[in-house]
């Protein structure tokens, strides 16, 4: 039996359209996250980028289970004096497109490969984007 190995350069990338309204962010980002990393194709190389373009429209409908729109807390460093936070409702309102960027990215290899993949996720809060020209395919994400 002989085991096939994607080499750079060879492997044919896809683009997909995600719509993320009434979806839970986890199950969304896992989706996502498995597409950009192409652990969908059975070529998967680890060394390798395997993964597909993925572009995410009405970021601003996701949806989070139980209190977590108030509970949820997101901290990051600026540099200066201090801790910066806000709730993930203010975060929705403000920006809602780096929920879902945040949530992916912590699920991908955090190397340089990783920001690769990162780079191919494309987040729009409202249902228009603009990459018709790629003709993306609607990708089916299983609710549970």
């Amino acid at each position: 039996m002989k085991t096939f190995m994607a080499k750079p350069g060879e492997v044919e990338q896809r683009w997909w359209l995600v719509d993320a309204s009434g979806k839970r962010v986890g199950k969304l980002a896992t989706e996502i996250a498995m597409v950009l990393m192409g652990k969908h194709r059975p070529t998967y190389t680890p060394h390798v980028d395997t993964g597909d373009h993925v572009v995410v429209i009405n970021a601003e409908k996701i949806e989070f289970g139980g209190k977590k729109w108030q509970q949820k807390v997101y901290r990051w460093y600026t540099g200066y004096m201090g801790l910066r936070t806000e709730t993930a409702e203010h975060r929705r309102d403000r920006k809602p497109e780096l929920i879902i960027e945040e949530a992916v990215r912590r699920m991908l290899p955090k190397s340089r490969l990783g920001r690769v993949m990162l780079d191919k996720l494309k987040v729009y809060a409202g249902g228009e984007h603009p990459h018709q020209a790629q003709q993306p395919e609607p990708m089916r994400i299983l609710d549970a």
